[in-house]
């Protein structure tokens, strides 16, 4: 079965997060991702499919804003982290919109692919973070969208920073045999 593969450890000081993180640069890995909140830290080896739903919905969505004419950028799994918050996070995806993007100090909308049950809550680190929008994509190809609000998440229908992105649209063409196949697919549907 393809699964993430997931370790929780708990009591780990925020000098050992940072080590962690320090260590994972020093090797220029990727995995696993780090989830970190309150002296627990959470380690993620993401599954191929996965890896898949992140990457595709990723591509989609730059061809979205392409075809809009948004500016947005994607910084993968840029490491988002507070040590007076006591929170830290690794997305599969995030993004910048707007053309100053130079001067972003926390990505516009981050992304999550739920292949299998994490045991920290994203939405409590990401409040923590101030990260303005977070997306859940989970089984069968649903993405629900959270912002903030006073304060606090909030699930809503459509994606504040983006009204117009169709989601259901885009996780239509993720089941699609190949990512270009999928490209070509969408491109076309958002020309129409």
């Amino acid at each position: 079965m393809d699964e993430d593969i997931r370790e929780v450890r708990y009591g780990v000081s925020w000098e050992e997060f940072e080590a962690f993180l320090a260590s994972k640069e020093e090797e220029a890995r990727s995995v696993p991702r780090v989830a970190y909140l309150d002296g627990v830290l959470e380690l993620m080896t993401p599954s191929r499919s996965h890896e898949k739903q992140g990457v595709w919905l990723t591509t989609l969505l730059a061809i979205y804003a392409e075809e809009r004419g948004i500016e947005l950028s994607a910084f993968g799994g840029w490491t988002q982290k507070d040590e007076m918050k006591r929170a830290g996070a690794e997305p599969d995806s995030c993004f910048v919109l707007g053309d100053d993007q130079e001067s972003a100090v926390r990505p516009d909308v981050v992304i999550e692919v739920q292949w299998s049950k994490a045991n920290l809550s994203k939405l409590e680190i990401y409040k923590r973070l101030g990260i303005r929008e977070v997306w859940f994509w989970d089984k069968p190809n649903v993405v629900s969208v959270h912002v903030m609000r006073d304060g606090d998440f909030v699930r809503v229908e459509r994606s504040a920073c983006l009204p117009d992105l169709d989601l259901d649209e885009i996780c239509s063409f993720l089941g699609r045999p190949t990512m270009t196949g999928a490209m070509r697919d969408y491109r076309a549907a958002l020309a129409r």
